[in-house]
């Protein structure tokens, strides 16, 4: 009788768990999908993933090949992955930083989504990079950033397509840090070492700030952080 009991109070415990975690689960926030730059990883955004993840958001860090494809092939592999992590009519939010930036560009272009959020660039190249310019036909660049890195130019022409108009409440972040004073010497004007504060402007981006930190330490930058969140639940930066 004892072991009836406890298998019955055992099962209704289970139930009522299973039950809780569901609840949770539907009282989570809006998604954010982020998107890492180019030759990184989901890796290196995992503090902001967190940070974000703390303030309630369903946060979907994605991995995708970043250097095996040109941008307009990567924007179909990202959004197959989305479409298969997304299990309800949620708003969706991006995060992009670097060329993770421009490739959610492309992809609120290309399928824009209805349930399409805020949007959050990080140190975006949306006018390209000097960098780029200067050393895509050497082999290493070739090899280390593959068919998206030669897209990265200054001449947008090419991609300008891909990319689209601004219709939708963008943020961008820049930063005026640079670690390295090779690159920084090359680009002109204030820069973060990988991408100048005039290449990040977009026309009809919502807000635009400028922070202290350098293009690699971007993600784990706390302001930048910091701004990132506001943005998402504001509609602007804190100024």
């Amino acid at each position: 009788m004892i072991r009836k009991l406890l298998l019955i109070l055992g099962l209704n415990l289970s139930i009522l768990s299973s039950k809780a975690d569901a609840e949770v689960l539907e009282q989570k926030g809006d998604y954010v999908i982020i998107l890492h730059g180019i030759a990184r990883s989901s890796k290196h955004m995992e503090s902001l993933a967190h940070n974000l993840e703390k303030k309630g958001f369903q946060v979907i860090n994605l991995d995708y090949p970043s250097t095996s494809h040109k941008i307009e092939d990567l924007t179909d592999i990202i959004h197959k992955e989305i479409s298969s992590k997304i299990t309800s009519n949620k708003k969706i939010h991006f995060v992009g930083y670097s060329m993770g930036g421009l490739m959610v560009r492309a992809l609120i272009h290309k399928y824009k989504y209805s349930n399409l959020g805020k949007v959050v660039q990080l140190a975006p190249p949306n006018q390209g990079s000097e960098i780029s310019n200067l050393l895509k036909n050497f082999w290493p660049y070739k090899k280390i950033y593959g068919p998206a890195g030669q897209q990265l130019i200054t001449d947008q022409s090419s991609i300008k397509h891909l990319l689209g108009d601004v219709t939708y409440d963008l943020g961008v972040i820049a930063g005026d840090t640079a670690i390295d004073p090779i690159c920084w010497s090359i680009i002109p004007g204030k820069n973060d070492g990988k991408v100048s504060i005039e290449s990040t402007k977009l026309k009809g981006m919502k807000d635009h700030i400028v922070v202290n930190a350098s293009h690699t330490f971007f993600p784990s930058n706390k302001e930048v952080q910091n701004q990132t969140l506001y943005f998402l639940q504001n509609g602007n930066f804190k100024h």
